[in-house]
């Protein structure tokens, strides 16, 4: 059903680390590379409150996705993802695509994922991966008083969103 091919709007960029005798440090978003990167409607992507997770090993979260929130994730390490994206908005040129890639420890990475894309990842390494997201929209809105913008697809067992 699905095809492997880029989704429009998905960014996905390499992290720099940059390291001396202290440890490192990498930028995992600037404002100014999404606005140059997206173009049109930039103020749409930006961040408006930040997380951290942790997965555990051979754990993976989601299949979900958003109707208005996009989210901005960072894939530092310790550990590997490996990370699924499917375009399920029926106006998307690139609707029914794909995208499977690994991103984490050894290959750092963010990506921005609009509303509509269905996004799960896996942590396929052997110690617990740490996640940052860095979604536009408060999550259950202000104070926490509205319906939390997510249909979880891993909640289906009839699901078409299925991990490899």
């Amino acid at each position: 059903m699905f095809k492997k091919g880029n989704i429009n709007s998905v960014l996905i960029f390499e992290l720099k680390k940059y390291i001396d005798e202290r440890g490192w440090l990498s930028e995992t978003f600037r404002q100014d590379d999404l606005i140059k990167m997206i173009n049109t409607n930039a103020e749409n992507f930006f961040p408006v409150m930040s997380y951290v997770s942790i997965t555990y090993p051979n754990i993976a979260r989601g299949p979900h996705e958003h109707e208005f929130q996009s989210d901005l994730f960072a894939f530092l390490g310790p550990s590997n993802f490996k990370i699924y994206l499917w375009d399920n908005r029926k106006s998307s040129s690139t609707y029914l695509n794909k995208i499977i890639f690994y991103a984490g420890i050894d290959s750092p990475k963010s990506v921005l994922i609009p509303p509509g894309v269905v996004h799960a990842y896996k942590n396929v390494g052997r110690e617990n991966g740490m996640v940052l997201n860095f979604p536009n929209k408060l999550f259950a809105g202000v104070n926490k008083k509205e319906e939390v913008d997510e249909i979880r697809h891993e909640d289906d067992s009839n699901t078409i969103f299925k991990l490899e």
